[in-house]
């Protein structure tokens, strides 16, 4: 055998273990899921969450706040200075290709997430007409509106609008260049958190602030309400300086991006009642997708450290994923609360984020900026899911009356870009949607693991990092790949008979052809010629 093995030139037995090995080395190694990544690397390390217990669950929902809350700031209004055209399309739109993924959508199922609802966790939605009355009421857990709209239909802070505009707007006009990733898609607005409302520790003691200034101080100019005109107009100032209204809305956003985190002294929102939010949407079938823009982060003190409001968000969000909601979060913005993550060891985090953290049964989402790289402020870590940007964010004017755009937010008192991972989110939200629509057979966690599957993946082992997770969503793969496992889950391909496109028949003369066959014709009768002489010759050779 092993001198049959030296003629052929075949390896031996030890040859042949050293031909599998180098194979295996040059086949591919398939990244492995989160939860895998989750139960061996990181487990026991500050960076991944204490399991649940088998009694853990999330709290039942009482449907409003559970602390008393007053408006200490006034609504945001348009801006008294000057209406500026936003006709461009914004960066992201072109960087994810979403008009084409959108086409093919449409094509598919006769529109762009018609039959899917996002329930928007954030500072409410304020109805813009752009929405075209595809917003419904999903309840208000800050306080009651007072702007005679149902319940999540105010939006004080001029967040959650943008938020969602990013999600389902349809501006319904080629001139403009925005349009939300599923514009055909309902919103479910959940009010859960406000900067511009207060814990009211002093029962009693007077009337809710409106942020207006004593007797005697600026007032808007006689006959400007802050309305816009008609037409597609935005706003070069929208949030905080709010039009002419004394005394401002609270900025949205330092210079480090959207600076916005539950339980922060001085406003209102806990995870208390973003968990029973979730829950909510779990228990009513509310919506196939969540979007949570709202995080909770504060200093890692060690392995199993887990707070009350926290155990209670992560029992939701293990609760809605089980009951087939897809969950999306932002990563979460760098503060001077919420520091970086930026040290050696990636399983010893400053920063622990929620509800990100909970990576198994949430995708978040970090943000990028127009330049494709990680942007500065997006907090990184080893739940990151996903990236999408997160810079430049044009999206609807959140105040009453707009019929606009919003491109600008107010920053230390000046114009700033609105940025932040609040605003990378919810394309991801919308690009779920749309998988949901196209796959309607996939179940929540297969919807993440197509949407991580086909991201742009860095060049990091496992095809993921803790800046982008699996890298920047895209929206085209996501909804076309051909992917390991589909079968049983998706419609197989039919079949396309393609059509034979060979070069037409030559009409001219046949003389070519004709001698070129008597060529070989005669080569081959030369040739059995020769052999039947040769073997004649042989044959009646004289034996020795």
């Amino acid at each position: 055998m092993h001198a049959f093995r030296r003629r052929l030139g075949l390896p031996g037995r030890a040859g042949v273990a050293v031909l599998v090995a180098g194979l295996g080395v040059l086949s591919p190694i398939a990244a492995a899921p989160a939860s895998a990544q989750t139960a061996g690397t990181l487990a026991g390390t500050w960076a991944t969450p204490p399991p649940l217990s088998p009694g853990d669950s999330p709290p039942t929902d009482t449907g409003g706040p559970d602390k008393t809350y007053k408006k200490k700031t006034e609504c945001v209004q348009r801006s008294l200075g000057q209406n500026v055209e936003i006709n461009f399309r914004p960066w992201g739109q072109d960087y994810l290709q979403l008009q084409k993924a959108q086409d093919i959508v449409r094509a598919t199922t006769g529109s762009v997430g018609g039959n899917q609802k996002v329930a928007v966790i954030d500072t409410g939605v304020t109805p813009h007409p752009w929405f075209q009355g595809r917003v419904e009421s999903g309840g208000d857990y800050v306080a009651n509106p007072d702007n005679g709209q149902p319940g999540g239909l105010q939006d004080c802070d001029g967040h959650g609008t943008e938020v969602a505009g990013i999600i389902a707007a349809n501006p319904q006009d080629p001139k403009v260049g925005f349009i939300g990733v599923a514009p055909d898609a309902r919103i479910v607005s959940y009010r859960q958190l406000s900067e511009n409302y207060a814990e009211d520790d002093s029962a009693g003691a007077g009337t809710p602030s409106t942020g207006q200034p004593p007797s005697g101080g600026n007032k808007p100019p006689a006959g400007n309400t802050g309305q816009p005109p008609g037409g597609n107009t935005g706003t070069a100032l929208p949030p905080e300086n709010g039009g002419g209204a004394p005394g401002g809305t609270a900025k949205q956003q330092n210079d480090k991006g959207d600076n916005r985190q539950l339980q922060k002294k001085g406003t209102a929102g806990t995870l208390h009642t973003l968990a029973q939010i979730i829950r909510n949407i779990a228990d009513g079938h509310r919506a196939g997708v969540i979007n949570m823009s709202v995080d909770h982060c504060r200093a890692a003190t060690g392995p199993g450290d887990i707070q009350t409001g926290e155990r209670e968000v992560q029992a939701a969000v293990r609760y809605a994923a089980d009951r087939d909601v897809v969950v999306v979060a932002a990563a979460g913005n760098v503060s001077d609360s919420c520091p970086q993550n930026d040290q050696a060891d990636p399983n010893k985090p400053k920063s622990i984020v929620t509800p990100p953290w909970f990576s198994d049964d949430v995708l978040s989402v970090g943000a990028i900026d127009d330049g494709g790289g990680v942007a500065s402020f997006s907090v990184h870590g080893p739940w990151v899911g996903v990236a999408a940007p997160g810079t430049k964010i044009v999206s609807l004017d959140p105040a009453v009356g707009s019929t606009g755009l919003a491109n600008l937010t107010i920053a230390g008192g000046n114009p700033s870009p609105i940025q932040g991972t609040s605003f990378a989110a919810p394309y991801v939200a919308g690009v779920a949607a749309l998988v949901r629509s196209m796959y309607p057979r996939l179940n929540a966690r297969e919807v993440i693991k197509r949407i991580e599957a086909t991201a742009q993946h860095p060049a990091a082992p496992g095809g993921r990092d803790n800046f982008v997770g699996y890298g920047v969503i895209d929206p085209v793969a996501a909804l076309t790949a051909n992917l390991p496992g589909d079968v049983g889950n998706l419609a197989p391909p039919k079949p396309v008979v393609q059509a034979a496109n060979l070069p037409p028949a030559d009409g001219g003369s046949s003389t070519p052809m004709i001698v070129a066959l008597a060529g070989t014709g005669g080569g081959l009768a030369a040739l059995i010629i020769t052999l039947f002489v040769m073997h004649t010759i042989r044959r009646n050779r004289p034996e020795h």
